[in-house]
């Protein structure tokens, strides 16, 4: 055991087992009672256990990328511990004069804890093993062992067996046959363990290598889906997510499996890497591990997902910097994502030496989808997949390296791991002269950007071969490129190759449920290539320090003529970056009932082309953002956006279609309600032309429900799960009087509701209707009798008064710690251009508890009315939108009331409770 950790320097700096196990013959001398001598030994390896822990992350701290050292260091530590522990146990709490042939126990380290790769936190996978059946004196050894291991406050992973069912456990579960692929001897009987080693690997490995590959690979597949399939997560699983730490571990154990190998270095000698691969797996298993070491021990626990709020403090650890343009996380995660791409990259390669190795001539090891191709245009097929007659082939003429993934596409082929390894190592090829602006290069990648078929594949099997980013050198900026905030769940890159997929699956009718207006109007678009570019080029910019729409704008000036767009296409790409956001911001923060809303959007998109265009840019590139972020919600405001722009950019300023739509919706409403006309039309009458426009359909309906419940009563509330937007719509009828909406707000969050959405309608009989999409602490809808009870109880003793409300938010009010790995700047903007009859506020803010309850308050204390709230959040940064008048129904345009009211509204984003605004 000592040769496993020679490599680990100033061992006895860690932990000196000879001066500990001096010290323990010293207690075991002085006291005669075992109860006292356990306590004394246990307080001993306690603190040699926390002495231990400091020297390494000490060690850290100086090394800080030194994650391989400190890793073996940890299980170097634990080592000592263990065989301290059970050698005072053997020898002073249990002694045995003379053992049987049956009372023998052999410690062995499994799993990680066997690799000798443990982060600080880790659990330790510790097996007893027996010969026979367990005697007495066994059990009273192994319990004895691990309620020192307990007490010690480790984390234990325990398994005791005798030789058969160890056996047996490693035949039945694949999870033990991998944790006992990696077993190491750490003390006890030496013999024992030789012997279950030798029956493990006769019984166990031989003659199975096939059904362990297989079982090992799809054991990686579903834990991929688990963790959202994806290496580039903004917020990634260091150990078990795709391109992580398993992902290694899980090439080592095949190679180990079927080469009996003990080491990764002996995977060369196997034949499954090349010395240079070998370098690639040390350079990103070390980095990995140092990160999960870093991670370990600021958590205080086992923690290996990397969130935002570690993220910052793990980059400062590590020394990096900002640069111009990219903050020093941002460096830190794209390093990350670098080498999580560059885990893939071996895993492929790995797995082609493997099926080299163990495939029968002219088949495969691995099963894969074969297709007859057409004309391979030089290129070979080796067992169905696209593959280099010679490893020069890319150098006789480098525009080959876009042509096999155009090949791959058109015939629907995969590519050879060595051809792509190959790609890799000839990508520096592709520069200006060589590739770049030759006609048909870039016809080749056009091709494959708008394929028909399957272009999110191709794209990114591009990009990880870095092909994509030294053909477009834009793109090759933004690869490994993440977004330090809470609403990107992917890396630039990925982002953006998610939304090239998402745009080819509505051209494919493939998501027609989702997108029924994306997916009808992709017929009608023109130049569907003009799509497929901006898509490409909308997020191209971000990390140069400036505003990526414009930069992106100006970019693809430059970008499409070499693509072989024409001038009319380019200026379209061009514009459709500039204005990709757009959209978005005027749907999810404008009133759309507010016709100038409309007039002002429809001046700048100009033609009915780019509106078609933008919608769809604007869908994919909002879904392309993460699960959970499109929503039915969404999808209604855009709709009703692109209506009535539709409207405007076809009639002119004219309105003739909202008498129709207000008709339509009506109509709607009753048939969906099946109610007699005559009730419906007294109920319908009390609402204005405003509301009609700006509810859906269901909404409409379940206010009118909400109406005709009410039976003339001055206040009643109802809420309605709504599980297509993943909320719950509440509803409240009132006479309306200043600070309603404020205290409606604040007894929603008191009864731990996180408003999503909020609408607010006066009838023609002066009642307030108030519409209110609510959440859950965790982003689901209330759902439950109980919930739904209790958040209408909250808002009725809020409107009543019956408590004090703001000291109890003040209590309510809970530390968001993920967000508070973030500063969000409050910024408010007072606009009185944006509405022809109402002054248009937006706050943006650091989203947090009742942050618009405290925004309302202000909103009331600087006595303006609020017409209509608008609240769209995009990770940690909440944008909530007043349209307001003064308490007589005009424009607030008094430049000192104007500066009021910023000033009020500033101190209330600042200030983390309520009670502090109003002071």
């Amino acid at each position: 055991m000592s040769a496993f950790f020679s490599h680990v320097d100033h061992r006895r700096e860690i932990i000196d087992r000879r001066d500990i196990s001096a010290k323990l013959e010293e207690i075991a001398a002085n006291h005669a009672d075992n109860g006292k001598r356990r306590r004394e030994m246990v307080a001993l390896l306690k603190s040699a256990l926390e002495q231990g822990r400091a020297e390494i992350a000490a060690r850290l701290i100086a090394h800080p990328s030194s994650g391989r050292m400190v890793a073996n260091a940890t299980a170097f530590l634990v080592d000592q511990i263990v065989r301290l522990s059970y050698d005072f146990t053997l020898g002073y709490l249990y002694p045995l004069a003379n053992p049987s042939a049956g009372e023998r126990i052999s410690l062995i380290a499994v799993g990680g804890y066997g690799r000798g790769d443990m982060a600080p936190h880790s659990d330790v996978d510790i097996g007893f093993l027996t010969p026979f059946k367990r005697t007495s004196w066994a059990e009273q050894v192994i319990e004895a062992q691990l309620y020192t291991l307990w007490d010690l406050g480790l984390k234990v992973g325990h398994s005791s067996r005798t030789l058969d069912e160890m056996l047996r456990a490693a035949k039945d579960d694949l999870t033990i046959r991998t944790a006992l692929l990696e077993m190491r001897f750490i003390w006890g009987d030496r013999a024992l363990y030789d012997e279950a080693k030798a029956r493990f690997t006769a019984e166990i490995v031989a003659g199975n290598s096939r059904a362990f590959v297989a079982d090992k690979l799809t054991e990686r597949d579903e834990r991929h889906k688990r963790m959202g399939d994806s290496r580039y997560v903004v917020e990634p699983n260091v150990k078990e997510g795709k391109g992580g730490l398993r992902d290694l571990h899980t090439l080592f154990w095949i190679g180990k499996f079927i080469h009996r190998v003990r080491t990764v270095p002996e995977l060369v000698d196997a034949g499954l890497l090349t010395a240079r691969e070998l370098r690639q797996f040390s350079r990103a298993e070390n980095f990995l591990l140092a990160v999960r070491c870093h991670l370990h021990i600021i958590a205080g626990r086992a923690e290996d997902r990397l969130t935002f709020d570690f993220q910052r403090e793990i980059a400062e650890r590590m020394n990096f910097k900002a640069r111009p343009g990219i903050s020093a996380v941002e460096r830190f995660m794209k390093l990350y994502f670098i080498h999580a791409k560059s885990v893939g990259d071996l895993t492929g390669t790995f797995l082609a030496h493997l099926d080299d190795q163990m495939a029968q001539r002219g088949r495969r090891y691995l099963p894969t989808l074969r297709r007859r191709p057409g004309k391979m245009n030089g290129f070979v097929l080796e067992r169905g997949r696209i593959s280099l007659p010679n490893e020069h082939f890319f150098q006789e003429d480098p525009v080959r390296l876009i042509e096999i993934f155009a090949l791959a596409d058109k015939y629907g082929l995969e590519i050879h791991p060595q051809a792509m390894r190959q790609a890799r190592l000839d990508a520096k090829l592709i520069d200006a002269k060589a590739v770049r602006k030759i006609p048909r290069a870039n016809a080749l990648f056009l091709d494959v950007l708008t394929s028909p078929r399957d272009p999110e594949t191709v794209l990114r099997w591009m990009n990880e071969a870095a092909v994509f980013g030294r053909f477009i050198p834009d793109f090759g900026r933004v690869v490994a490129q993440m977004q330090f905030d809470m609403y990107h769940h992917y890396t630039v890159d990925e982002h953006t190759i998610q939304a090239i997929g998402l745009l080819s699956d509505i051209e494919g009718e493939r998501l027609k449920d989702d997108h029924p207006l994306s997916t009808a109007i992709m017929a009608q678009i023109r130049s569907r290539r003009t799509l497929y570019v901006a898509v490409l080029l909308h997020d191209i910019a971000k990390g140069r320090g400036g505003d990526h729409s414009v930069l992106g704008a100006e970019l693809a000036l430059r970008v499409c003529p070499r693509l072989g767009l024409t001038d009319a296409e380019t200026e379209t790409v061009s514009w459709l970056v500039r204005h990709h956001l757009l959209m978005s911001a005027t749907a999810f923060k404008r009133d759309l009932a507010d016709f100038k809303t409309i007039l002002d959007f429809a001046q700048v998109v100009q033609s009915p082309e780019r509106l078609r265009l933008l919608l769809v840019l604007t869908v994919v590139d909002i879904r392309a953002v993460g699960p959970g972020v499109w929503n039915s919600w969404k999808r209604q405001l855009l709709s009703t956006l692109y209506d009535a722009a539709e409207e405007v950019l076809r009639l002119g300023h004219k309105q003739r279609g909202r008498e129709a739509r207000i008709s339509a919706k009506k109509e709607d409403a009753r048939a969906l309600l099946a109610m007699e006309e005559a009730e419906f039309s007294n109920i319908a009458k009390r609402l204005p032309e405003s509301y009609w426009i700006a509810e859906p359909i269901e909404v409409i309906a379940a206010n009118l429900i909400h109406i005709h419940n009410s039976q003339g009563a001055p206040l009643h509330i109802a809420a309605v799960p709504d599980e297509d937007r993943g909320a719950t719509l509440v509803m409240v009828l009132a006479t309306d009087h200043a600070g309603l909406f404020y205290r409606i707000a604040g007894g929603i969050h008191l009864a731990g509701g996180n408003i999503i959405d909020a609408r607010i309608h006066t009838t023609r009989d002066g009642l307030a209707l108030d519409n209110f999409l609510v959440q859950d602490p965790l982003g689901r809808p209330f759902d439950e009798a109980s919930q739904i009870e209790r958040l209408i109880r909250a808002i009725q003793d809020a409107l009543a008064n019956k408590q004090k409300l703001l000291p109890k938010l003040e209590a309510r009010a809970l530390p968001r710690m993920r967000a508070d790995a973030f500063a969000v700047a409050p910024n408010v903007i007072i606009d009185n251009k944006a509405s022809n009859r109402f002054t248009v506020i937006e706050v943006n803010a650091q989203d947090r508890p009742a942050l618009l309850n405290q925004l309302a308050y202000a909103l009331f204390q600087s006595k303006v009315t609020v017409h209509s709230a608008h609240v769209a959040t995009y990770g940690e940064r909440a944008v909530d939108t007043f349209y307001v008048t003064d308490l007589i129904g005009d424009k607030i345009d008094s430049a000192s009331r104007v500066k009021s009211i910023e000033k009020r509204l500033l101190e209330a984003a600042r200030m983390p409770n309520a009670e502090s605004v109003v002071a």
